[in-house]
């Protein structure tokens, strides 16, 4: 009974360092594993399968991702800059893809995907990086980092708008496309500005 006991006090001490470990991973990791565990036929009942193909849940939750991370940018820039242009398309980084956001967490439901709840560590550092930045210098970054990141954005939505299998998630990309080079339009006009 003594070795009976021993074995679930070791099972238990090695399910908690298990639940540990999970915890370090990102937001989006995580919602990238639960989306391939529903993708596999053995376990529909379980977790009631996913609608859509790997790669669209991959494009939702890279998305998702991408988005958090605007809007986080965005609160953040709303208290590191006096410019009123950077601010102005802070704000519209918050509207825009809060709302894009919703939409597509609507759409996510509709299809059991899991999406990230904040954004994954690469961009949680990149915030961190920048918050420490005088304002001049934080300008300058988060000018070229929205640069950077909506090209990256753009080319996603368009491959999936092209590429997608899910009419729903291909209407989303299509149609959030078209605001994502609205924004990088906006945000080259102010780097240009800025030289």
């Amino acid at each position: 009974m003594k070795k009976l006991s021993y074995v679930f006090m070791i099972a238990a001490a090695a399910l908690a360092l298990q639940s540990c470990n999970h915890a370090a991973k990102d937001a989006k990791d995580s919602a990238d594993s639960l989306n391939k565990t529903k993708d596999t036929t053995t376990n529909v009942a379980a977790t009631g399968g996913i609608a859509v193909a790997s790669d669209d849940a991959k494009f939702a939750t890279t998305a998702a991702n991408g988005g958090l991370a605007e809007v986080a940018l965005g609160k953040l820039a709303l208290t590191k800059t006096t410019n009123q242009a950077i601010k102005d398309f802070a704000n519209m980084m918050i509207t825009d893809h809060g709302k894009a956001n919703d939409a597509l967490a609507a759409i996510a439901k509709a299809k059991n995907i899991t999406l990230p709840t904040e954004p994954d560590s690469a961009h949680l550092k990149k915030a961190d990086e920048l918050s420490k930045l005088s304002e001049a210098d934080f300008d300058k970054q988060y000018v070229s980092a929205m640069v950077d990141g909506h090209k990256k954005t753009l080319d996603l939505m368009n491959n999936e708008a092209k590429n997608g299998q899910d009419a729903d998630l291909k209407a989303f990309a299509g149609q959030t496309s078209l605001t994502v080079q609205m924004h990088l339009d906006a945000i080259n006009k102010i780097k240009d500005n800025m030289k």
